[in-house]
């Protein structure tokens, strides 16, 4: 682990002491939060679009010095429940930051007011609209904790649906068993310096509503892999959520699919958000690759190497 890594660890854990989450239950008839602004900089170098799509609000943010064809979309984490936040954006300006690459953040609607039905059927209504679009060459499809746990669920719906798939997906420390039940989750709860597993578990059963929390569109841990496009995880080992993460991509290397596992031992939940890390600078390089959109002659079939 860097030391800079060690020493926003310790930060990240005074923060949340000094700024705990609010239970779920304090959550019912709530002013319904709004996304952080966009920052400056990628209002500069990006065109900011703010569109609807299936009765709900996304943005689209589209390079100003030209798009290449390569499309990233983003779903925010907050368990469920909490909005789009500045370190999300940071996450999104890391990733894209010099490239041709468009940008399109769906807002779905949050729990308790939200659930999961609802949430993927507006994700199916943004995927379709996206791709609908000429010039869309290449999509990979990101999201951190919950959002990698809706980034996953939605390539499972598309795959089940016979659709168009994304080129790539990416979990940032994904949510991907919300029930919590492997052993090794209270393990390392105490040495978590974000999340809380009595925290973060009812407002997940928040976000299933009527579904079971090992429903795979709740749990993609519970889900079928074969047939998946490459899923990347990126996961830290001082994460509630590790165990799972882990077993979900040994689930993906038996299946054969190609995606990467880039684990840090010493890292906390969603550590991309911490760019300035030597961690985090490795697994935006990674993503960043997954954006390039490959050359004609590369990309056709029995003509190069295969996609990634």
């Amino acid at each position: 682990m860097s030391i800079s890594m060690a020493v926003t660890s310790r930060a990240v854990r005074l923060r949340t002491r000094l700024q705990p989450w609010t239970p779920v239950e304090q959550l019912h008839g709530r002013r319904y939060p709004e996304p952080a602004r966009i920052p400056a900089g990628l209002r500069r170098s990006h065109a900011v679009e703010r569109t609807e799509v299936a009765g709900r609000p996304l943005l689209r943010l589209t390079p100003r010095a030209g798009a290449d064809g390569s499309h990233l979309i983003y779903l925010h984490g907050g368990a469920f429940v909490n909005p789009l936040l500045p370190a999300h954006w940071w996450i999104v300006r890391e990733l894209v930051q010099d490239t041709g690459t468009t940008v399109t953040v769906p807002l779905y609607r949050l729990a308790p007011e939200g659930h999961v039905d609802e949430g993927y059927d507006f994700l199916a209504a943004a995927w379709a609209d996206l791709v609908a679009r000429p010039g869309t060459d290449r999509v990979v499809v990101a999201g951190d904790s919950a959002g990698g746990c809706l980034a996953i669920g939605l390539a499972m719906r598309l795959r089940d649906a016979g659709q168009r798939l994304p080129d790539h997906v990416v979990g940032f420390s994904p949510a991907v068993d919300v029930s919590a039940t492997h052993p090794a989750v209270r393990e390392i709860d105490p040495h978590d310096p974000m999340l809380s597993t009595d925290q973060v578990v009812p407002m997940a059963a928040a976000w299933a509503r009527d579904r079971e929390l090992t429903d795979p569109l709740v749990s993609p841990l519970y889900g079928d892999v074969a047939g998946l496009p490459p899923v990347h995880v990126v996961q830290g080992g001082q994460d509630i959520l590790a165990a799972d993460a882990l077993a979900f991509a040994r689930d993906l290397a038996r299946a054969g699919n190609a995606g990467k596992l880039l684990y840090e031992p010493g890292a906390f939940h969603v550590y991309v958000g911490a760019w300035w890390t030597p961690e985090a600078r490795r697994a935006v390089r990674h993503v960043r690759s997954l954006l390039r959109v490959p050359s004609p002659a590369v990309d056709r079939p029995g003509t190069g190497p295969s996609r990634a």
